[in-house]
């Protein structure tokens, strides 16, 4: 039987070549704690603002990542239900696919 997910391809895809970075992991890591200002990310990463903003659009890009304009400052904090989209993803992979042995291929 064959399982095939009901996710998009593209979002799958979307959310892991997102988390492909390590800087991208690492903006990830601080925000599950709480919401945070690019100030503050700049500062806990060492990063420039302009390197940090190129990494927060491709995890906005993904809707992992959620942002909110206060006066002048922006804040990000994790898009959590599509974490769990992903999460989602992986552990269909458990549960559709048994560790069995591989198959002969029929000639």
């Amino acid at each position: 039987m064959i399982k095939a997910t009901s996710l998009a391809p593209e979002v799958v895809a979307a959310g892991f070549h997102a988390l492909s970075d390590p800087l991208r992991v690492r903006i990830a890591e601080l925000l599950r704690d709480n919401e945070l200002c690019v100030c503050d990310l700049c500062e806990a990463l060492e990063v420039a603002q302009s390197k940090l903003s190129f990494h927060l659009r491709a995890l906005k890009d993904a809707n992992l990542v959620r942002s909110r304009q206060e006066g002048r400052w922006i804040y990000y904090s994790l898009n959590l239900p599509q974490f769990v989209v992903l999460e989602q993803y992986l552990s269909d992979f458990r549960r559709y696919s048994p560790l069995l042995p591989a198959r002969p291929c029929a000639e």
